[in-house]
C-alpha cells in the first residue's frame, strides 16, 4: 500500500515502512488509467495532471512480470524533434527504477536485461504507417493526440498490435489535451466529455473494433508539481491567450472553441438559429447552394439563403432583419461517420442526392447556382471532355466558379469573420452590418467550423490538415458579390 507524505515542502510516495518509491500513480486520474483492463484508453484533460508520466508507466509496469521480449511497445509523437520531451522523461524515471536498462539514442531503444522493449518514434501521418507495416507490439502509445489532424496513424497501427503469447496483455494508451487540429475525430471517438461527476468515461462501443474509454485528469490532482512549482498554474494562465486556452489547459473541457480562426467571433447564442424550413424562405430573398469536392476527404454541400431586408420569423426569431444577412438553411456533408472520411461517391450520385434533398425541401427549381471548387472543371483523366462539372450538370446540377485568386483564402476567411462580426447586436441590441447565420439543423456545420483552428505557420489561414471541408465551401459562398439579385425565376431540371 502506497502512502503519500509532505516532506520538506515535497510529495513522496512511500511504502508502508517508510522506504522511498521512485514513482507512484498519485490518487484519482492515474490511478484509474494504469488500472484499466479496457484495451483502448485515452487519459485526457487538463496540462499537468501528469499524463506523460501516466503513460510511461503503463508499458513500465509490465516489466519484469516473467513476459520479456513478448512485452514489446512503441511510443509516438507526430514529429520527430516533439520526442525530446519524451526521451527526458524516460531518462529520469527508467534509469531510477530500471538501473539495468539501457538507452540506445541512435535507434531511440529502451532494452531491459529481462528483455522488454520500447520504441520512441514518431509518425506525422497515416503514411508513415508503411515503416510499420509487418511489426507487431503489445503495447502502442500515443503522446498528445490531438496533435493528429485525423485518425488515418492511429487506426493504421492497431494491425500491428499482436502478439503469440497470450499471457500479454495488448494496450493502446494516449493522452491529449483538449486543443489541435484532431480536436474533432479524438473527442468523437472516446465520446467526450467525461461526465464532470466523473474519472472514468462511459465506455464507447464500435461494431467491428475494441471498447475504449476516456479517463480525464484533471491539474489539482497532481500535488506533486503544485508542491515542487506553486506557480505553474499562474503560468498557464498567463500563457492562455484566449478563452478557449484557458478553459482546455487549466480545465480540460471539451465544450470549447478549439483555438483558432472564429473563437474570437463566434457566439452559438448569436449565429445559431431556429432550423427554418429552406421552403419558408420568402422569394424575394436569394437561395443558392455553394459546394467543396471530396472523395476520400468528404465532400460539402451548403444551401444558403441571402436577405432582402425583409425578414421572417420562425419560432419566435426574426431572421434576416439586415438586408444582406447570410443564412446557412441546410446541408448534406459526405462523410462516412469517422471525422475527416468521405463516401466516395460519383459526382453523378451527388447531383442527384442535391436534386432529391430540394425536392424534399420543398424548393426544387428555386436554388440558383452558387460557388464550387474551380478543380471540378478539371478534365478527367479517363476522358478530356468530362469533369465533375459538367458529370453535374447533365443531371441539371450547376455551379459557378469560386474565387481561387491569390490572396482569395486570406480574404474570404476574413470576410467570414467580417460577417460572424455583423451578425452581433451592439449595446443597444441593434445591427447594421450584415451577418452571418446558421441553422441549428446543420449538425456538421457546428461541428466542425466554430472549432477550425489556425494554421500555425500561417495565422491568416485555417490548418488545412483539419476538418477544413465546410468551411471552405463557406468561403467560397461569402466570397461571391453581396449584391443581391432580382426575385429568381422557377428553374428547370
Amino acid at each position: 500500500m502506497i502512502k503519500w507524505q509532505h516532506v520538506e515542502g515535497v510529495w513522496r510516495p512511500t511504502l508502508p515502512d517508510g522506504r522511498r518509491v521512485a514513482w507512484a500513480p498519485q490518487p484519482g486520474s492515474q490511478e484509474a488509467f494504469l488500472a484499466c483492463p479496457i484495451l483502448e484508453v485515452l487519459l485526457e484533460g487538463s496540462r499537468g495532471g501528469g499524463k506523460t508520466d501516466a503513460l510511461l508507466m503503463s508499458f513500465a509496469q509490465h516489466v519484469g512480470r516473467g513476459l520479456g521480449g513478448d512485452w514489446r511497445g512503441i511510443l509516438f509523437r507526430r514529429t520527430y524533434p516533439e520526442l525530446a520531451d519524451v526521451e527526458a522523461k524516460t531518462s529520469k524515471w527508467f534509469a531510477e527504477i530500471f538501473p539495468g536498462a539501457t538507452y540506445n539514442a541512435q535507434k531511440h531503444t529502451w532494452t531491459w536485461p529481462t528483455g522488454e522493449t520500447l520504441f520512441l518514434s514518431y509518425m506525422e501521418n497515416g503514411r508513415d504507417y508503411y515503416k510499420h507495416h509487418g511489426h507487431a507490439y503489445t503495447w502502442i502509445g500515443w503522446e498528445e493526440l490531438t496533435n493528429w489532424s485525423d485518425d488515418s496513424a492511429y487506426r493504421a497501427m492497431f494491425s500491428t498490435l499482436r502478439s503469440s503469447n497470450p499471457r500479454a496483455p495488448k494496450m493502446v494508451r494516449a493522452t491529449c489535451n483538449p486543443l489541435g487540429p484532431g480536436h474533432h475525430w479524438v473527442k468523437a471517438r472516446f465520446g467526450l466529455p467525461v461526465p464532470l461527476d466523473r474519472i472514468v468515461g462511459d465506455i464507447v462501443r464500435t461494431e467491428g473494433e475494441p471498447d475504449r474509454v476516456a479517463v480525464h485528469s484533471m491539474l489539482s490532482e497532481n500535488r506533486v508539481l503544485d508542491a515542487a512549482d506553486p506557480d505553474y498554474r499562474a503560468a498557464l494562465l498567463a500563457s492562455a491567450d484566449s478563452p478557449a486556452k484557458r478553459a482546455a489547459w487549466l480545465g480540460g473541457s471539451w465544450d470549447i472553441v478549439a483555438g483558432g480562426m472564429f473563437d474570437d467571433v463566434w457566439r452559438r447564442d448569436v449565429h445559431v438559429v431556429p432550423p427554418i424550413p429552406p421552403a419558408h424562405v420568402p422569394r424575394s430573398w436569394r437561395l443558392d447552394r455553394a459546394y467543396d469536392d471530396g472523395q476520400s476527404a468528404p465532400f460539402s454541400v451548403g444551401w444558403y439563403a441571402q436577405s432582402s431586408g425583409e425578414p421572417v420569423e420562425w419560432e419566435g426569431r426574426a431572421i434576416g432583419t439586415v438586408r444582406g444577412d447570410i443564412i446557412r438553411v441546410g446541408e448534406w456533408y459526405g462523410w462516412n461517420g469517422t471525422p475527416n472520411k468521405g463516401i466516395n461517391a460519383a459526382s453523378r450520385e451527388i447531383a442527384q442526392g442535391i436534386i432529391e434533398r430540394e425536392r424534399q425541401w420543398g424548393i426544387l427549381g428555386r436554388v440558383r447556382p452558387g460557388p464550387a471548387d474551380s478543380a471540378i472543371w478539371n478534365p478527367s483523366p479517363r476522358d478530356p471532355a468530362a469533369s465533375i462539372a459538367s458529370d453535374m450538370a447533365a443531371l441539371g446540377v450547376t455551379w459557378e466558379r469560386a474565387d481561387k485568386a491569390p490572396g482569395s483564402r486570406r480574404q474570404g476567411w476574413q470576410q467570414v469573420r467580417e460577417l460572424l462580426r455583423g451578425a452581433v447586436p451592439d449595446a443597444t441590441g441593434r445591427r447594421e452590418r450584415p451577418g452571418l447565420f446558421v441553422s441549428a439543423s446543420c449538425a456538421q456545420f457546428l461541428r466542425t467550423v466554430p472549432t477550425l483552428p489556425r494554421d500555425e505557420r500561417n495565422p491568416d489561414d485555417v490548418d488545412t490538415n483539419a476538418e477544413d471541408h465546410i468551411a471552405d465551401e463557406l468561403r467560397y459562398r461569402v466570397r461571391r458579390p453581396r449584391t443581391l439579385d432580382k426575385p429568381q425565376p422557377f428553374l428547370v431540371y
